[in-house]
């Protein structure tokens, strides 16, 4: 492709960064890990950062220092990576999916009250493409039933809701650190939460089960546990990025702007809503379009790598033939998401020139 959709920022601080890591000898979760931890909980200002191998073991962990387990439902949007739901069967939950709102593409708040049950423990709403959810509005939803909220923030480090970062707002949000987000570590997640024991809990389960002291003389493994570490190596990467994580921030939003701008001029064409209380991320920028899966098979055929925006779950076997999977409704805004959305390139080291270009490409086809 002359244009990517994504490309990662690996510049040679990273390289040396990771080169002493490799140096060290020390290659699994240690040092690194730590400062990778610390850098993701004082950028968002929570109590806890814990790294995991990646953002959908994140999810489950957070369901399992909830208790969430057999005899419990767990409502998830709709219109989201499959990853969402699959953690709620993999603790052994029942998946409630519920539609979305067209615009913003969130999960709707009225579908998702109405499916609430006496069996309802959590709810994992998506903060998708790094827009933030209504958190005055989840809020009051958790404390009228007193349920969880499990927030999938796989794309929105550096969104904000009223003032406040995506992360310190959910009882535990989750961040992925995959290679289609502007900070990556190749493969990983970031764990967040201001709860003591919910920490505690996540990070004994992600250590085989350990509690106290970790060192080998004092070792105790008081639970069932697993390996869910971030390596050294991978850590080195996010520790770079993270040190330029406003400039990168800085360099996204003008990116949208401009899209929106050269966009804007032209009928036929929509953007993400956006909550007027929220900044959002734009982890990727998103259109609503006609002709959709025409218009991305040309754009790709001229060079310009597009994509459609995420799943409609309920057109998936994995949870239509689910008997463990309870669709409400009949999901007409998650299809409708599904069938216009498409995503353009977004990435630090894309140019005013190559955004006009896409734009223009984009209009002639439309």
């Amino acid at each position: 492709m002359r244009i990517p959709l994504i490309k990662p920022y690996i510049t040679e601080e990273v390289k040396e960064k990771v080169s002493e890591v490799l140096d060290s000898g020390y290659l699994t979760e240690g040092a690194a890990t730590k400062e990778l931890e610390n850098s993701f909980k004082d950028y968002i200002g929570c109590k806890y950062a814990l790294a995991a191998c990646n953002c959908t073991v994140g999810l489950e962990m957070a369901l399992r220092a909830m208790g969430v387990g057999p005899g419990d439902e767990v409502i998830v949007p709709d219109y989201t990576y499959p990853a969402t739901a699959s953690v709620v069967e993999i603790v052994g939950a029942r998946i409630v999916l519920v539609d979305v709102d067209p615009q913003t593409m969130l999960i709707d708040y009225d579908f998702l009250e109405s499916a609430i049950t006496d069996k309802t423990r959590a709810v994992i709403p998506v903060s998708i493409f790094g827009n933030p959810l209504d958190y005055e509005r989840l809020t009051r939803i958790k404390e009228k039933y007193n349920i969880f909220i499990v927030e999938d923030a796989a794309c929105s480090i550096g969104a904000e809701f009223g003032g406040t970062k995506v992360g310190n707002l959910a009882d535990i949000s989750v961040f992925s650190l995959h290679p289609r987000k502007f900070i990556t570590t190749g493969e990983g997640g970031i764990v967040t939460t201001n709860n003591d024991k919910w920490a505690e809990l996540m990070d004994s389960y992600k250590h085989f089960g350990m509690s106290g002291d970790q060192s080998r003389a004092g070792t105790q493994f008081e639970r069932i546990g697993t390996n869910y570490k971030l390596s050294n190596i991978q850590a080195a990467v996010g520790i770079v990025q993270m040190k330029y994580i406003e400039e990168l921030l800085s360099r996204r939003w003008l990116l949208a702007s401009n899209y929106m701008n050269l966009l804007s001029k032209h009928s036929g064409i929509d953007f993400q809503k956006v909550n007027p209380h929220g900044i959002h991320s734009y982890q990727s920028f998103c259109v609503f379009i006609d002709n959709r899966d025409t218009v991305m098979e040309r754009m790709r055929d001229q060079g310009i790598e597009v994509q459609i925006g995420t799943y409609s779950l309920h057109m998936h076997k994995a949870f239509n033939e689910n008997r463990n999977c309870h669709i409400t409704g009949d999901m007409s805004k998650s299809r409708h998401v599904f069938d216009h959305c498409l995503t353009l390139p977004l990435y630090h080291e894309l140019s005013i020139e190559e955004q006009e270009m896409i734009v223009q490409i984009l209009i002639d086809l439309l």
